[in-house]
């Protein structure tokens, strides 16, 4: 399934960002929130890979085109409300900044995972 790019109006009802949470297909693991307006989730779905916006940057940025770690889309989904993407995706290196395979290191409550 397809979704036309006229059709991409009802994810920015609520704001010009939407929410969109990362995931390895493979591995089932959360790498990474990050944001997209108009512009990049178009560009997502014309390359295949991911576009976000840069929050501080204020600017479009391809996941990957400089660290080589790219996000390549095998599907997206919406929530019910139409204000949250998850975008399953084969990640090639780490996710993170910081170079963590995901940006979810940093555990702050319950039992630590065996």
């Amino acid at each position: 399934m397809q979704i036309e790019l006229s059709q991409l109006d009802k994810y920015f009802e609520k704001s010009d960002l939407i929410p969109a949470i990362a995931v390895d297909v493979n591995t089932k693991q959360v790498l990474m929130l990050a944001y997209m307006n108009r512009e990049s989730l178009k560009k997502t779905l014309e390359t295949g890979y991911t576009w976000y916006w840069s929050r501080s940057r204020q600017e479009l940025w391809n996941k990957g085109a400089t660290s080589g770690h790219l996000q390549k889309v095998v599907s997206i989904f919406a929530d019910c409300d139409n204000d949250t993407l998850l975008v399953n995706v084969e990640q090639t290196g780490n996710a993170c900044h910081t170079g963590s395979y995901s940006c979810f290191f940093r555990q702050i409550y319950g039992k630590p995972e065996v």
